[in-house]
């Protein structure tokens, strides 16, 4: 039995679908995944990618800058104030990013996560 997975930011709904896994890296947890029929959970997000394996066989690739996610009676929801899709990330603009970042370390780990995601689309 599949999971209902949204994510979600304050601009828009980026991803909202049945999936049978979602994975992500919280705050002092380190990277997580979550299965149909998984415990309720509520965690702080890192800066980091998110998975989720949709039922289709697809996998949605997703950069996050924080965040929350949410598991509950089979649903899942991971909110972040900046999220963006594998197919959406500028990586020109993210290679800049990183090379301005100076001693910023929250901006590279960004700039890093983007470029990441974005190299898997």
């Amino acid at each position: 039995m599949p999971m209902q997975v949204d994510l979600v930011s304050p601009e828009r709904i980026l991803y909202s679908g049945e999936a049978d896994m979602v994975v992500c890296r919280t705050l002092g947890g380190g990277e997580v995944a979550f299965l149909p029929g998984h415990a309720p959970f509520l965690g702080a997000l890192e800066i980091s990618r998110v998975k989720i394996k949709t039922t289709g066989g697809d996998d949605v690739v997703a950069a996050v800058h924080g965040g929350f996610v949410h598991v509950r009676e089979s649903k899942v929801i991971v909110l972040s104030d900046v999220a963006e899709l594998a197919d959406q990330i500028d990586a020109e603009r993210a290679r800049r990013a990183r090379d301005n970042a100076g001693d910023d370390e929250d901006a590279l780990r960004r700039a890093d996560v983007r470029l990441e995601v974005a190299g898997r689309s």
